[in-house]
């Protein structure tokens, strides 16, 4: 049997080593709260997706009485003993080291220890002018049922007895507006009139507020215990495409819903009653594994709060101001500069404006007569998009390939698409039962008695503000059998009709799997032969099974196997017989390493392209991707060095799989030199910032 790594399991391992961030003396101490929140970000995530999917999965086994369920059952349960240990982990660096450090420099988080007199004045002033209002106490009783509670909302559970006859307990539920502001800082005049420095700030969770204030809500009752608890539902969305006749007006219905999908897990503080943790459990139905005790606030996600209401520049990485393309993009030269030439650019060391000038140009320029542009993720603002709502209005034909399914995005999505339509533009949702994640743009332009097509082909979303901190890469061409196959899948996303043949882009769910899995073929028969043989791939994940296979016989076969996977990595490097001629590492820093990389050494003529697409099932077979190969020699070797050489140089923020399946920090070995590839990148093409080693 092909040996795997558990994907679960592997998605773990990858919050671990953004939770080890916290952990490393150079990283400010601002940073080091918002890898925490990260953390709790992408586990929100994990349970709402990735764990709903499989429980689903394991419900639909028992029904059927399948023998697979227990198997299904059995990891599910190995999971949850990871995920408790990683969040228990993550409250004890919270606890221990990131608050510590932030009061070491004068941001101090009070959770109702060492609060003063004035404080506390503040508190209770605070809480009876802005928070009591809106708070709505339900006592359970057979009048008063238990209230719904919806996708990762903040409640309270309370005990109570009667202060006059000793009854039996009742409880009450008090949820926590979603309106009110999570942190709050008390004004620093109450706090240095106790002899505090003047510098120092002081901040309270809103969760601290009510929870030192409760008793006053429930008057003649006697609080004999409190609790926060979060519930965490499936939150994936799912529509009938065939049986339904407008996608947009059915995923908004199922927007509604999202918040009270199955539960999943809950989330509660640590000192809970079993009272209370029993009738929680009873009430919503979950089994032990899927309730999670939090050593301090059950949302830590909501942290980032404090982090940017504390905002202290010294407490932050320093600025980092992309470096600009060699070749600016402005109306009077886009097409001049590009008929001269490919544009790579390589982002966030180059900016994304170039991106945007290049869009602009076009809306600018008369003699554009249409832009055709795909959406995935791009931000409730954008620039790009309302210069596409500009070229509307200007006349120009504007068509927009819009993911509506684009995960906890369509809700701004179909705002957009509810803006464009308007406007006029054609805005189609791409093919049924296919995301369409490809990143494309082309521009159509009239020169004399013909037309003349550019386009910007990358890894990442047209969005700017991720493009700050995502790394990507992207290529705007005026090579005519590049723009000719963009605009044949352009073509076939709006009009339905036969997937086109193309002659450079590979693209799923049509030729990309089978052309990676012949590339990796080709690159085994050249070692069997003899040959040189060498395979490099930069991948967010790596989890589809056919690819791994053909890896697998390569690596069999002798060829060299260079794989950084950012998250999940199923395939299971350095194991006798299997992968000896495999590593695999993972890059954790400053940036998120976001783009998708192809290299074959094809005989000595390296096949490179970028693409949108990881290796996993979903990318392959059930979306609309695209991989472009990169045709001129000097930028290929700069995505080949910038791309996956430096990476694989990196001893100070890479992490390297074992065949255990845990990861290793790498360090530099002894008269090894420490190389960081970010700061080296960021400061080859931009502004210099500080390695990641502290220096």
């Amino acid at each position: 049997m092909m040996p795997l790594i558990n994907r679960e399991l592997s998605m773990l391992a990858f919050n671990e080593r953004v939770l080890a961030q916290c952990e490393l003396p150079w990283v400010p101490a601002l940073e080091r709260l918002r890898y925490l929140t990260i953390v709790s970000s992408n586990l929100d995530e994990f349970f709402e997706v990735r764990i709903a999917e499989l429980n689903g999965k394991l419900d639909a086994l028992e029904a059927a009485r399948s023998a697979e369920a227990k198997t299904l059952r059995s990891d599910l349960e190995r999971v949850a003993v990871h995920a408790h240990a990683l969040i228990e982990k993550k409250y004890r660096l919270l606890n221990t080291q990131v608050l510590p450090t932030l009061a070491e420099h004068g941001i101090h988080l009070l959770r109702g220890e060492n609060i003063t007199l004035p404080q506390k004045r503040w508190i209770e002033a605070t809480f009876r002018r802005e928070v009591a209002p809106v708070l709505t106490p339900i006592g359970l009783d057979p009048s008063h049922p238990f209230p719904t509670v919806a996708n990762k909302g903040l409640h309270y559970i309370v005990e109570l007895k009667s202060k006059r006859k000793a009854d039996k307990h009742s409880v009450a539920i008090v949820k926590v507006p979603r309106s009110l502001p999570r942190v709050l800082e008390i004004p620093t005049a109450k706090s240095a009139a106790n002899g505090s420095s003047a510098a120092a700030r002081y901040f309270v969770l809103l969760s601290t507020i009510i929870q030192s204030q409760l008793q006053s809500l429930f008057p003649g009752r006697e609080v004999v215990s409190l609790s926060q608890f979060r519930l965490t539902r499936d939150s994936d969305l799912w529509v009938d495409e065939d049986e339904m006749t407008d996608l947009r007006q059915a995923l908004a219905g199922q927007l509604k819903r999202r918040p009270f999908g199955k539960e999943v897990r809950l989330e509660i503080n640590a000192d809970a009653s079993e009272f209370v943790l029993q009738l929680l459990s009873e009430h919503f139905k979950l089994e032990p594994h899927e309730l999670y005790r939090a050593d301090g606030p059950v949302n830590l996600a909501r942290l980032q709060a404090l982090a940017e209401v504390a905002d202290t520049p010294s407490l932050r990485f320093p600025p980092f101001v992309p470096g600009a393309t060699q070749r600016a993009l402005t109306h009077d030269n886009y097409v001049a500069e590009l008929k001269r030439g490919d544009v790579l650019l390589h982002h966030p060391y180059q900016s994304f404006d170039t991106v945007v000038q290049f869009i602009r140009a076009a809306v600018n320029d008369p003699s554009v007569i249409a832009i055709k542009q795909t959406v995935y993720r791009t931000g409730s603002k954008s620039e790009l998009m309302d210069l596409l709502l500009e070229a509307v209005r200007r006349g120009k034909e504007v068509t927009v390939v819009l993911e509506l399914k684009a995960r906890f995005d369509e809700e701004t999505n179909i705002n957009w698409a509810d803006k464009f339509e308007h406007a006029g533009a054609h805005v189609v949702y791409g093919v049924v039962g296919l995301k369409t994640h490809a990143k494309m743009a082309l521009v159509l332009r009239r020169e004399g008695n013909a037309i003349k097509s550019y386009a910007h082909v990358g890894t990442g979303n047209y969005n700017p503000g991720t493009a700050r901190f995502y790394t990507d890469f992207g290529v705007l061409t005026a090579n005519v059998g590049v723009t000719k196959d963009v605009a044949a899948i352009f073509h076939h996303l709006t009009s339905l009709s036969q997937p086109p043949v193309l002659k450079h882009l590979w693209w799923a769910p049509h030729t990309m799997r089978k052309n990676i899995v012949a590339a990796i073929d080709k690159e085994r028969a050249a070692a069997v032969a003899g040959k040189p043989a060498r395979i490099m791939a930069k991948v967010n994940a790596l989890t589809d099974e056919g690819v791994i296979a053909s890896l697998y016989e390569a690596a069999k076969a002798g060829v060299k196997i260079d794989l950084i996977v950012r998250g999940a990595c199923c395939l299971a490097p350095q194991l006798k017989g299997w992968s000896e001629n495999v590593t695999v590492r993972s890059l954790v820093g400053r940036f998120l390493e976001h783009s998708r990389i192809y290299y074959f050494e094809n005989g000595g003529n390296p096949d490179v392209l970028i693409s949108s697409a990881d290796w996993m099932s979903r990318n392959l077979d059930r979306r609309i991707e695209v991989a472009l190969p990169i045709l001129d020699q000097t930028l290929k070797q700069r995505v080949i060095q910038e791309g996956l050489l430096d990476a694989l140089r990196d001893n100070t923020q890479a992490w390297q799989l074992e065949k255990s399946g845990a990861y290793r920090l790498l360090r530099p070995i002894k008269n090894e030199a420490a190389f960081g590839v970010q700061s080296h990148l960021a400061n080859s093409w931009g502004q210099r910032i500080p390695s990641e080693h502290g220096e």
